[in-house]
C-alpha cells in the first residue's frame, strides 16, 4: 500500500498538485457526496425543468427555437453538473484523492455538455464525440495542475516532413479550428439564410440571391480566418498562382459561365422560381435556380437540369414573366345545319362553368372560318396556374361542351364528302336508260 501511494505521490509532484499524506477517508466522501448531489441534481433539472423549457422554446415561430428545444433539457442538466462540480471544487478543498475523483467527474460532464453543444450545433456524431473527448481530457488535465504537462507531452510527440516539424498538438490543433470554423460557418450561414427567408421586404427572387451571396461570404471569410489561424503562409504558392489560376480558368470556364449566368438571373429577375418557361420542348415550372443549373419540373413530375448558361443565351418562353394570366386555344368545330349562334352560346357556357377558367378576362369566342365539314370555332380562356397544368384545362372544357350539345342537338361533324358526276360512261347503261349487268 505505500509502495502504491509513493507511486501516486510522484504522479502528483510531476502535476504540481498537492499531496496528502495520508489517504483522509472524509475528503474522499466529501467528494463523492458532492459527485452524487450534482448528478442528482443534474438529474432533476433535466426531468422537471427541461421539459418546461423545452415546451417554451416550441412555442416560438423560429425553426432556430425548435431546433434548440430538442437538445434543452440535456443541456441544462448537464450544465447543472458542471456548475456544481465547478462550485464545490472552489468551496472544498477535497485533498490530492477527492481533487481526482473531482476531477474526473468534472470532466465526464464536460465531456458530455461539450457533445450535447456540439450536436445542438448540428455537428455530425463522429465530431462530436471527438470534440466531448478532447474536452473532457483538457478538463480533466487542468483540474490536475493545469494543462501545460498535457501540452507539452502531446508538442514532443512530433515527427519532421522536409523542413518543416510535425506534433500531434499541431494537428489537434488544427482539427479544432477546422471543427469549430466549420460549425461556426455552417451555424452562421443556416442563421442568416432563415433570417433572409424570412424577410417580407424582398421577393422570392431576391431572397434566393442574397442566401447564396451570403453563403458565399461566410464560407470565404472561414476560409480566410482559418488560414490565419492555422499560420499557413501562403507567399510560398505566388509563384504558381498565376499557372493554377490560368489552368483553374480554363478548366472551369462553363462552371464559372453558369455560376455568373445564375447570379444574373436572380438580380435580372428574368427567371424566378415559380415561372412556368418553355426550353425547346421542355415545358415546366422553375422549382430552384442552383449555382449551376436551374431545376424545371414538368407535368410527368420529371425533374429536368438546364445549365444556367443556356437560358443566358437560348430563347425561353416565360409564361409568368410580367403576368401569370396564360391564354388557352380550345379548337371546335359545329355543323352547317345547327344553330351557329347557340353553339357558340354553350361554347361560352362550358368554358366559364370549367373551375380554373378565370372570370376577368372573360372567356371568348371567335369564328375561324369554314372547313370542309364544319364551321370552325376557337374558345379562349385564361388561367393564372399553368404550373397545375394546360392540356387538362382544354379536356374539361371539351368534355362539359359535349354534354351541353347532346342536350341541346348541336351536332359534331365528322369529315365527309359528297361526289357528284357530271358525265356517265355510256357502257354503264342500256338505250331505255336502266343499267346494264356487267357481271
Amino acid at each position: 500500500m505505500t509502495e502504491l501511494f509513493g507511486d501516486w505521490q510522484q504522479v502528483a509532484v510531476r502535476l504540481g498538485v498537492p499531496v496528502d499524506t495520508v489517504v483522509q477517508q472524509d475528503t474522499l466522501i466529501f467528494a463523492a457526496i458532492a459527485i452524487f448531489v450534482a448528478w442528482v441534481a443534474g438529474w432533476a433539472v433535466q426531468r422537471y425543468v427541461g421539459p418546461r423549457l423545452r415546451a417554451f422554446l416550441n412555442q416560438r415561430d423560429a425553426t432556430a427555437f425548435h431546433h434548440i428545444a430538442t437538445h434543452a433539457p440535456r443541456l441544462l442538466g448537464v450544465g447543472t453538473v458542471v456548475t456544481i462540480l465547478v462550485a464545490a471544487k472552489a468551496v472544498q478543498a477535497f485533498g490530492f484523492y477527492g481533487a481526482v475523483l473531482i476531477a474526473i467527474a468534472l470532466g465526464l460532464a464536460v465531456g458530455r455538455l461539450a457533445y450535447v453543444i456540439s450536436r445542438l450545433l448540428r455537428i455530425n456524431t463522429i465530431l462530436a464525440l471527438l470534440f466531448g473527448l478532447l474536452a473532457g481530457l483538457a478538463s480533466i488535465a487542468s483540474s490536475l495542475g493545469g494543462l501545460e504537462p498535457l501540452i507539452t507531452a502531446l508538442d514532443d510527440a512530433a515527427l519532421r516532413i522536409g523542413t518543416r516539424r510535425v506534433s500531434i498538438l499541431d494537428v489537434l490543433n488544427a482539427v479544432v479550428v477546422v471543427v469549430v470554423l466549420y460549425t461556426l460557418s455552417r451555424f452562421a450561414a443556416q442563421l442568416l439564410s432563415r433570417q433572409i427567408g424570412s424577410s417580407s421586404r424582398l421577393d422570392l427572387s431576391q431572397r434566393v440571391l442574397f442566401q447564396k451571396i451570403s453563403g458565399i461570404a461566410v464560407v470565404a471569410v472561414a476560409f480566410f480566418l482559418g488560414i490565419e489561424l492555422l499560420g499557413i503562409d501562403l507567399t510560398a504558392l505566388a509563384v504558381f498562382s498565376g499557372a493554377f489560376g490560368l489552368a483553374i480558368g480554363f478548366g472551369m470556364q462553363k462552371t464559372f459561365g453558369n455560376l455568373l449566368s445564375g447570379l444574373i438571373l436572380l438580380v435580372d429577375r428574368s427567371i424566378k422560381p415559380g415561372d412556368v418557361i418553355v426550353v425547346d420542348d421542355t415545358f415546366g415550372w422553375v422549382n430552384k435556380i442552383g449555382v449551376r443549373a436551374v431545376s424545371i419540373i414538368t407535368r410527368d413530375g420529371i425533374e429536368y437540369l438546364i445549365p444556367n448558361e443556356i437560358l443566358m443565351t437560348e430563347q425561353v418562353e416565360n409564361w409568368s414573366y410580367s403576368s401569370r394570366n396564360v391564354r388557352i386555344h380550345v379548337p371546335v368545330g359545329v355543323s352547317y345545319n345547327c344553330d351557329i349562334h347557340k353553339a357558340q352560346e354553350l361554347m361560352l357556357q362550358a368554358a366559364k362553368e370549367t373551375k380554373r377558367v378565370l372570370a376577368d378576362p372573360p372567356p371568348n369566342v371567335w369564328l375561324k372560318g369554314y372547313g370542309d365539314s364544319s364551321v370552325d370555332h376557337d374558345i379562349l380562356c385564361w388561367i393564372n396556374d399553368a404550373e397545375e397544368g394546360v392540356g387538362n384545362v382544354r379536356s374539361a372544357i371539351l368534355n362539359r361542351l359535349w354534354d351541353l350539345f347532346k342536350e341541346h342537338g348541336i351536332e359534331i361533324p365528322f369529315p365527309q364528302r359528297d361526289v357528284h358526276l357530271k358525265t356517265v360512261p355510256g357502257a354503264l347503261f342500256d338505250a331505255e336508260g336502266g343499267r346494264k349487268d356487267i357481271s
